[in-house]
């Protein structure tokens, strides 16, 4: 009995420290980081080279993943990892939320 409700009061303590992803806070990062090369004329289905990975609805876990990459070095580029590195959690969380809530044509949504 005591397990079971030390378990719930972590399990609330927990679920009351996650914020909700801010999307307008990540597409206004989006536009003034990712913008130039990953975005042709605002469409974030069209990126500037055709070998860029498109965004618009991308899962939000794999973005997060690849960014968190980038930043460790386990994901090899001179320019995402730049682009990284000064990415917060908040930063992070944000950007993939609103990446995840556009509408992409890659992928079969879950």
């Amino acid at each position: 009995m005591k397990q079971t409700f030390a378990l719930a009061a972590a399990l609330l303590l927990a679920s009351a420290s996650v914020q909700a992803a801010d999307i307008a806070a990540g597409k206004a990062k989006a536009e003034a980081q990712c913008a130039a090369c990953h975005a042709a004329n605002n469409d974030w289905n069209k990126p500037v080279d055709p070998s860029y990975p498109k965004l618009a609805g991308q899962h939000k876990d794999y973005l997060a993943h690849a960014l968190k990459e980038y930043q460790s070095g386990g994901r090899k580029n001179a320019i995402m990892a730049g682009m990284a590195a000064a990415l917060s959690r908040d930063d992070i969380d944000n950007l993939t939320a609103y990446f995840a809530s556009l509408n992409g044509d890659l992928y079969l949504r879950k």
